[in-house]
Order: C-alpha cells, then structure tokens, then sequence
C-alpha cells in the first residue's frame, strides 16, 4: 500500500520547517526509513511498481525453436534466441516443457 501525495508533503514540510525526523515519523505514523525516502526524493508521486512489460522471449518463438529443435541444449537456444540462459530456463519452465529421460534409448 502507498502513502497518499498529501501525506508525503505534510511530512516532507514538517521536517522542512524544523522538526526532526524521529519526530515526524511518530507523529504520521510512517516508517524513519519513509521520511528519508521522501526527504531524498525530487518527486514525492509513488514510483510505478509491477511487471515490467513484455517478456523478452515471447512463448510462442521458444515452443517453435524447441517444435524445430528438439535436442538443442538451453545455451544454444539462448544464443539463437538472442536472450539469456536463463531466460530460456524460465521460458521452458512457464510453458510446462521438460526434457524428459527416455528409458527405452538406453
């Protein structure tokens, strides 16, 4: 949950005008560690939170590149992807695929 704008500023203009920070953080009950936060910042408008867009390695391209090669290790579909290792590791594990051990080959 985030502190209101107006909250923010009551804050930041009481310790602007003379008060301390323990002081100001007891009397709105927020956090010492929001005062120096707010203090520090240029803005006081909360920072965006949450997913940070598009996966790099839309799901549709990995199951292609695993439907076309099968056998290929994660390092070189991270090379021929263009992505991460571990983007890849966590392509595969959001798509449900697993390489799975064949009792019958050996």
């Amino acid at each position: 949950m985030t502190y209101s704008v107006d909250l923010r500023e009551r804050v930041v203009a009481f310790v602007e005008g003379g008060g301390s920070k323990s002081e100001a953080a007891r009397r709105f009950k927020v956090s010492r560690w929001c005062v120096y936060e707010w203090l520090s910042r240029e803005s006081l408008e909360p920072s965006k939170q949450g997913c940070p867009g598009p996966w790099k390695l839309p799901p549709e391209v990995l199951e292609a590149h695993v439907t076309q090669y099968p056998d290929a290790y994660q390092h070189e579909r991270s090379v021929a992807l263009g992505v991460s290792e571990y983007a890849v590791w966590y392509g595969l594990r959001r798509l449900n695929l697993t390489r799975k051990k064949n009792a019958a080959l050996r």
